[in-house]
């Protein structure tokens, strides 16, 4: 086999058969990446220098009653703008080395090899990109990493190019006072973020707040979510939310999402997409490569319409 002419294009046909199974595999097994797919959050789009996504930040003015001949205000409106974000990238890398090509002669053998190495990438994929959506700082790596819900929902930061410290609508509610996790703190947290029906969709925070607030609960009241129970999520309801706990979530937090204004975009041809195999990409190096790519970032575009609290306990 190691002679085999065709042998990078065994490899790269059944990694590139296998891609739309590793991004379904990606966006279902972690609750927060499930949570934004299932609501249509996870866009892929053209391309562009940047992203952009505008923003309502004041009503419209001009609308009001009249009667007849009644002049009708026709002020330009303002109290739109856009956030600006800046594509991330990230890859995994798969590797065959010479000696491992040896060891598996014959295509059934190598492609056998070649699935655990893709489920082993395709694990730490999960692992990292949600790691990074729930990190509560600004990205690590120097910014490279993806931007994570803790930093995006906040009443500080310049996030998108509008900075929070000079615009008030551009922050969230945030209870950063120590102590136990309480009933009234998720209601307030909830309430505030709340405009109409225009509600939290998701509550997440970690097994021990998640214990917490089941202990609240009065023992004859249990009600989960029947979808993502039945997609393996363990739930209980908060109102009309579901509450769900990750093990990445940061301790002691606990996040009011509202995923309509939440979006994780990535790049159309870039987007978990795999490249061919090649044999020695780095030099004196006995081995095949292949990557697997993805560009985009999780983005918002109103922030007053998350909450957190912080600091809590069990």
């Amino acid at each position: 086999m190691a002679g085999n002419p065709d042998f990078n294009a065994i490899l790269s046909t059944t990694l590139q058969n296998y891609q739309p199974q590793l991004v379904d595999n990606i966006f279902t097994a972690r609750v927060l990446l499930e949570h934004l797919n299932s609501r249509g959050r996870v866009v892929v789009e053209e391309g562009g220098t940047s992203i952009v996504e505008p923003l309502v930040y004041a009503p419209n003015d001009t609308v009001g009653s009249y009667s007849g001949y009644d002049a009708i205000d026709l002020t330009p409106q303002e109290g739109i703008s856009a956030a600006e974000y800046q594509w991330k990238q990230m890859a995994a890398s798969i590797a065959i080395s010479g000696i491992e090509e040896a060891k598996n002669r014959g295509t059934e053998a190598i492609i056998k090899l070649l699935n655990a190495k893709v489920m082993q990438a395709e694990e730490s994929i999960k692992e990292s990109l949600n790691d990074m959506l729930f990190a509560s700082s600004s990205p690590a790596n120097n910014g490279k990493d993806f931007q994570g819900i803790g930093f995006l929902i906040g009443t500080t930061g310049t996030i998108g190019g509008i900075d929070a410290s000079t615009n008030s609508w551009w922050q969230s509610y945030v209870d950063s006072s120590a102590g136990a996790l309480t009933a009234a703190q998720m209601t307030t947290a909830y309430n505030t973020a709340a405009r109409g029906n225009d509600v939290p969709d998701l509550v997440v925070t970690t097994l021990t707040l998640f214990g917490k607030y089941e202990s609240l609960l009065t023992p004859q009241v249990r009600y989960q979510d029947v979808t993502k129970a039945n997609l393996g999520f363990q739930n209980l309801m908060f109102k009309q939310t579901p509450v769900v706990f990750d093990v990445s979530c940061p301790s002691g937090e606990m996040f009011f999402m509202n995923s309509k204004y939440l979006k994780l975009v990535g790049m159309n041809g870039h987007w978990f997409n795999t490249t061919e195999f090649q044999k020695g990409t780095v030099a004196g190096v006995d081995a095949r490569y292949a990557l697997i790519m993805a560009f985009g970032e999780l983005t918002i575009s109103n922030r007053a319409r998350q909450a957190k609290l912080t600091a809590k306990t069990a």
